[in-house]
């Protein structure tokens, strides 16, 4: 067994060699405990029937753990200085694809066509703080029938995707992801772990795809644009945020409060407070009373 590239010792020699340094635009803390990514590669329930696919590889410490369980793993490094890096520390491993681009913008349906066997595709992550959100969306919204996620963030995005209604963290957010997946958080990991450190611990996030959505809506695009309407000002009332986004003369008026009544929603009540499904019936309604 190669000795792992994310002991410290390991990691520090790997950066020496190819005087790496760390840009903070690009959000990049490598962990350094094995133990954890073991663990991350148990949560994920990786076997050698899974397909992979990883964002944000860095030097290889999580692929690497990655590549001994699963069938395949196909990986996103999107800096250019990490491709030769990995040519090297991942060379005993000959199931493992680094495809040197930006996630947000390759096709994954045409990516994919590297996997050569069907299985459940999984996506394992450590991903770049900054970033966090748009890779999960691209990936949910993506037409890639992703079975899991199991992705590492910060604690705070972790906790607002888990959340509930009517806790602090609960918003749009929350809810775009709650739609595709039941998610709960795993496990947090301490920032003393990573070079170099972030600010903050991370979160383990585990996602698992629903059979069908959460909720049943008549349209898709406006049921989001709904729920991300009524978390713009957090603090005023459902019927303030909805004039914001869809405007204040009669016509639009009249429409809403006959949807508000027709879901029976309180136009008083605060975004919220209202749940997943009561969402989907305001919507549901607005889309009817067009």
């Amino acid at each position: 067994m190669n000795k792992d590239i994310a002991t410290p010792s390991r990691t520090k020699e790997i950066l020496q060699k190819y005087g790496f340094s760390f840009k903070k635009s690009l959000g990049q803390n490598f962990l350094t405990e094995p133990n954890i990514l073991q663990k991350i590669v148990a949560t994920a329930e990786i076997d050698d029937q899974t397909n992979v696919i990883e964002v944000g590889p860095g030097i290889g410490a999580l692929t690497e753990h990655l590549a001994r369980a699963a069938h395949q793993v196909l990986a996103f490094e999107i800096d250019d200085r990490l491709i030769p890096v990995l040519a090297d520390t991942l060379s005993p491993y000959d199931n493992i694809k680094v495809v040197h681009n930006d996630i947000l913008k390759v096709d994954l349906n045409q990516e994919t066509a590297y996997f050569d066997q069907k299985g459940p595709i999984k996506v394992v992550a450590n991903l770049p703080y900054y970033i966090t959100t748009p890779i999960m969306m691209h990936i949910l919204e993506s037409e890639l029938a992703v079975d899991e996620m199991v992705v590492m963030m910060q604690r705070e995005v972790a906790d607002r995707i888990s959340a509930k209604p009517g806790t602090k963290a609960y918003g749009s957010l929350s809810i775009a992801v709650q739609y595709y997946m039941e998610a709960t958080t795993a496990f947090i990991v301490p920032k003393t772990v990573f070079i170099p450190q972030p600010n903050v611990d991370s979160a383990i996030l585990r996602l698992v795809r629903r059979e069908t959505p959460a909720v049943e809506v008549t349209n898709e695009k406006e049921f989001f644009k709904l729920t991300k309407s009524a978390f713009v000002l957090r603090r005023k009332t459902l019927w303030n945020n909805l004039l914001n986004t869809y405007g204040k003369d009669d016509a639009t008026k009249a429409w809403l409060e006959a949807s508000l009544q027709q879901a029976e929603i309180d136009p008083k009540r605060r975004g919220e407070t209202l749940s997943l499904a009561e969402f989907a019936r305001l919507s549901n309604a607005l889309e009817q009373n067009k």
